[in-house]
Formats: C-alpha cells, structure tokens, sequence
C-alpha cells in the first residue's frame, strides 16, 4: 500500500516516521508547501518527496495522510476526496463551521473515507476510562473535569490562525469527553482571560480558558485549558460517580506537586509537549487508519464526529463573548 503524507512540520514528521513502520505500507510519498523539508524529511526514511500536494495526489496513492497547516485542512481533504482517496486528517476539518459543512457534504457526496485525528481517543488511559464508564464500574456518572495545559505559548503568528483556545485546543476534551461518557453536551457556560502575554489579546484570543458543560443527562462537566503552565504539559481527566472515582493522565510524569506533608514525592521527568505525551496513541490513529483503509474495522472517528466537538467549541466561544450560557446546536 503506497501512502500520500501532506505536511511534513513537527506532526507530519512524526507521522511519515509511524507510516513507514507500518506493516502493509511499502510505499510513501511525500509533499510539503516547503519542498525542501519535505526532501529532508523523505532522505532516511527512503520515502519519495513531491514538490507539492498536487504533485503527490496525481502520483494516485492509495490513500493520503493530511498533517499540514490548519487552513489548508479543508483544500486539501476536498481534493481527496475528489481523487476518491480514503483520507486521514489532522483536526480541525475547517477553521470555521460553514467550511467544515461544506468539507463533509463534499466527503459524503464522494463516498470516500475521512478519519480526524483525535489521538486521545487511542490513549490507554481514555480508553480505560471509557470502558469504567460503559461497564458501570462508577454507577451514575455525576461529575467529569477535564485539564488541558501546555507549558508554553506557540508562536505569535500561530494565533490569528489557530481558531482561538476553544476551538483549537479544547475541542480535544469536548471530543474525549462524548466519548469516553457516551453523551452529548447541551449547554455551555465559558470563559476566558487574556491576563497573559499581550500576543493573546493582540490576536483577539485567551490564554487561559474555562468551561461549565451540562450533558444530556444531567452530568455535569468543567474544561479548562492554559497556554502557560510552566511546570509542563498537563493533561487529565476525572470521572466521579455514586460507586468510584478513576483519573486519567496521573502519574509520575503529571505535572502536579502536592504540598500535604505525607504526599509521595513525584518521580520522573514532566511531560514537555502532545509529542511526546501522545506517541503511542499518534502511532495507534495511523495503524488503525490503515486497517480502515484494507476494510479491516470502521472509521473510529469520522468527520461527523469532529463536527460535534466543533459545535460544542462554536457555543464556548459565543458564551465567553456574549457573557451567558449558550445552547448546542443538535
């Protein structure tokens, strides 16, 4: 199977490495808006580097993975799907919600393939959590809070470009969130501070951002997210029921100090970045990519699933601008 790789920046690098240890991929073929890093990152991994996207669709691959710049997303996924190729995309599908419409009405009238890359969905903690959830182990679910913390800002130019906090960051736990509770959010109350680097209010976005979502049976939900956690990358989650209470992300390398005198001290160096925090669920969304490809399973998470947790965005992002609660488009 020869696999198409579009974007070949941090995550895309990351990504060529995983295809092209993948069982079943004899092939991969390579293409940046930046050929020559493209080249670069083909050389040692003995891919064949394209000088563009166009470039690499017309070499008719058997499927395509899209890791470019986030305004590219929709462009590209279109062309795809016009060319009939099953297609695995890093979110969001769209910066906006009328393109993301749009990418899916084209994706559906194709009858082509479009998984989105939520890799928390293909994390060992989430999944465990997920199957505590759907075994009863907790009993009624009442309470889920759920931590998203990166320990440094991106760069400024990333930010006009990024959707904003919500959309670009958070979305990840309005994902992980339906999907290890199997509910939907109704309701939203957010908002956010722009108290840090003035790069954050020069862009019109938050540094930091915090959400009340209400689900369709009455759990309730908090979402918080920062740019600027210094002591690391921080990302967690806690389910409390009437019988048990589990977390996800706590462990040696969470970044989190307790100051209780018989606290065990933490051990091991802090997470430093998704990368590094992510890896084996990165490698796992690629090898369950190529299973969908051969018909092996169903698509784990298509666009309508990147839909919800975009509109569950859109709502945070109306509440925190408008002051109230906002409701979630069905």
């Amino acid at each position: 199977m020869r696999i198409g790789l579009i974007g070949t920046g941090r995550i895309g690098s990351f990504h060529a490495r995983t295809l092209r240890s993948l069982p079943g991929v004899t092939g991969l073929l390579v293409a940046d808006a930046d050929a020559a890093r493209a080249a670069e990152v083909a050389a040692p991994l003995n891919a064949t580097a394209l000088p563009s996207p166009a470039d690499l669709l017309a070499e008719e691959p058997d499927a395509v993975v899209i890791a470019s710049a986030t305004a590219s997303h929709a462009e590209l996924i279109s062309a795809a799907a016009q060319a009939g190729l099953p297609t695995f995309c890093e979110k969001p599908i769209a910066i906006d919600l009328e393109g993301t419409l749009r990418v899916l009405a084209e994706v559906e009238a194709a009858g082509t393939v479009l998984q989105i890359g939520f890799m928390r969905r293909f994390d060992a903690g989430y999944t465990a959590a997920r199957e505590a959830v759907r075994s009863g182990r907790l009993g009624r679910v009442h309470t889920v809070r759920a931590v998203t913390s990166d320990p440094a800002p991106p760069p400024p130019a990333y930010l006009p470009l990024s959707g904003g906090l919500y959309r670009d960051c958070l979305v990840h736990d309005f994902d992980i969130l339906r999907w290890v509770t199997g509910r939907e959010v109704v309701s939203v109350y957010a908002v956010g501070s722009d108290a840090g680097p003035a790069m954050f209010q020069e862009a019109g976005d938050v540094d930091t951002a915090a959400a009340v979502l209400t689900l369709d049976d009455g759990t309730l939900a908090t979402a918080t997210a920062t740019r600027v956690n210094g002591a690391g990358y921080d990302v967690r989650m806690e389910l409390a029921g009437e019988r048990d209470q589990i977390a996800v992300g706590v462990d040696a390398r969470t970044p989190l100090t307790s100051v209780e005198p018989t606290a065990i001290p933490a051990e091991g160096k802090p997470w430093q970045g998704f990368l590094e925090r992510f890896a084996p669920a990165y490698e796992a969304e690629l090898a369950a990519f190529i299973q969908v490809v051969r018909g092996e399973i169903g698509n784990p998470c298509d666009g309508r699933e990147a839909l919800h947790a975009l509109r569950v965005a859109e709502a945070c992002e109306q509440s925190r601008r408008e002051g109230r609660p906002v409701t979630v488009p069905a």
